[in-house]
């Protein structure tokens, strides 16, 4: 019976697999849940995974990334730093890997607004 209902809780498990941009640098991360969050503008990402410490390579960045986010329930990211967000099988190795810049690359667009206030109420409208 308990094996029956392991099997099923594994079977319904999401995970994801999450890509943005932190400080120059992409991290990919991997969690048991990922919403719009109560904070507007960000991502809420909950129950990071990370692989197994019975493993004898280990990865730098990997680690890097576990003591960054040691202790941390949830992390809410910005929306617009979020490059993509998959639903996968199963999880892989969380990296933090340097973005990059080619040299034709050195104009940055600024950050825009997701949200656009329409004409205040009362207004006849200006097209």
């Amino acid at each position: 019976m308990v094996t029956d209902l392991r099997r099923i809780l594994l079977a319904t498990r999401r995970i994801y697999k999450v890509l943005f941009h932190n400080q120059g640098e992409i991290f990919e991360v991997y969690a048991e849940g990922v919403s719009h969050g109560d904070i507007f503008g960000f991502v809420e990402i909950e129950g990071l995974l990370f692989g197994e410490r019975s493993q004898v390579v280990v990865d730098p960045s990997e680690e890097r990334l576990k003591t960054e986010f040691k202790g941390v329930k949830r992390i809410f990211v910005p929306m617009h730093s979020v490059v993509r967000i998959d639903e996968v099988e199963k999880e892989g190795v969380s990296r933090i890997t340097k973005q990059e810049e080619s040299s034709e690359d050195n104009v940055k667009s600024f950050p825009a607004p997701i949200y656009t206030p329409g004409p205040p109420a009362g207004d006849p409208g200006k097209s």
